[in-house]
């Protein structure tokens, strides 16, 4: 026998295991079921977002910064400050804001007080070393809103103590959660 007329031999007996196998699964012979993930409908359904907020102090009075917001939120947003800056823990300055933001398509996003601890930075200059922003809820779009949580980073420059004069710039991501449809 011939080098060649063993491999013709395997070929050949290669090919009717193959179709044995095959004809075996048509007649019945069954896999392990397969498990499909199920969607429950009342999980909340979370989306990633990101983008930036640019706000100046006193445009509406004097504790609160308007400006507007890029990215997946973009629109135009406010924050009041809740009371005066506390100082905190290692030379931090804490400042408590309630925020309020509206998207470009009128849609209101809701947000629990926010505490925003800062480093000052000398000359009226804080930079923001937590941030986080827990919407609750909203309209539009955004009204079956039920949590998540963004993380903001920045900087804030007042013009004096208390902040009724200056600048702010944040970056934002995180997620916005919705509950699940019924």
């Amino acid at each position: 026998m011939t080098i060649r007329n063993t491999v013709r031999v395997g070929l050949l007996l290669c090919l009717t295991l193959l179709v044995v196998a095959f004809a075996a699964d048509r007649r019945g012979i069954q896999s392990a079921p397969v498990a499909y993930a199920q969607s429950t409908s009342s999980a909340p359904a979370c989306r990633h977002v990101g983008g930036t907020v640019m706000t100046d102090f006193g445009a509406i009075d004097s504790t609160t910064t308007m400006g507007t917001a890029t990215g997946d939120l973009r629109g135009a947003v406010s924050g009041s400050i809740l009371g005066a800056p506390q100082t905190g823990p290692t030379g931090t300055v804490i400042f408590h804001v309630q925020h309020h933001w509206v998207t470009e398509s009128g849609d209101q996003i809701f947000f629990d007080p926010a505490t925003a601890t800062t480093m000052p930075l000398g000359s009226g200059l804080f930079a923001v070393l937590t941030y986080p922003l827990h919407p609750n809820g909203g309209t539009g779009k955004f009204a079956s809103l039920n949590g998540g949580e963004l993380n903001a980073i920045g900087e804030v420059h007042c013009d004096n103590a208390y902040c009724s004069a200056g600048q702010t710039v944040f970056r934002y991501s995180g997620q916005v959660c919705f509950a699940g449809q019924d």
